[in-house]
């Protein structure tokens, strides 16, 4: 008598388990899922209002924002600068004390600076951040940054470190 040859693969219980799950799954989601076709909403911001056929023009209807306040003028006068020279240019910070008092600001010292700046600076408190910018666009300075120790932060520290352009 001849015995049968059985081939085949067993697979253990908790695959088979995982795997009819996992189907079953892919299934809800098919059916959950399915459906129309989503539909596209305007959004529209809530300050936007619609206006009717019997609502006055939207002129009308828009509130206008009030105007900025404005800030006043630097007052180049009212602003103390000092300036310092940080470089091996002899008079290089008189020089830019006189140009700097000639275009109206208040420069109240010129002396030497010792320590590293990397390039010509206006350096400023914070309350004469826009003075500060003046005062570079004045003098033709591409750097501003704020003020470190020891510098005084009621006024602006102008240090060179060459010639004024």
């Amino acid at each position: 008598m001849r015995t049968r040859d059985q081939r085949g693969v067993v697979f253990p219980s908790p695959v088979v388990i995982l795997s009819i799950v996992a189907v079953a799954m892919a299934a809800i989601a098919f059916v959950a899922t399915r459906g129309s076709a989503p539909e596209e909403r305007e959004i529209t911001p809530a300050a936007r209002t619609e206006t009717s056929t019997n609502a006055p023009s939207a002129s009308a209807t828009t509130p206008t924002a009030p105007p900025k306040p404005t800030k006043p003028p630097v007052d180049r006068s009212k602003v103390y600068v000092e300036v310092y020279n940080n470089s091996p240019i002899t008079g290089l910070a008189s020089r830019a004390a006189t140009s700097t008092t000639d275009a109206g600001w208040q420069v109240v010292g010129a002396d030497n600076w010792y320590g590293t700046i990397p390039a010509t600076t206006v350096y400023f408190p914070p309350k004469l951040a826009r003075a500060a910018k003046l005062l570079a666009l004045d003098l033709g300075v591409q750097r501003t940054a704020p003020a470190v120790a020891p510098m005084k932060l009621d006024r602006l520290t102008l240090i060179l470190t060459g010639e004024l352009s």
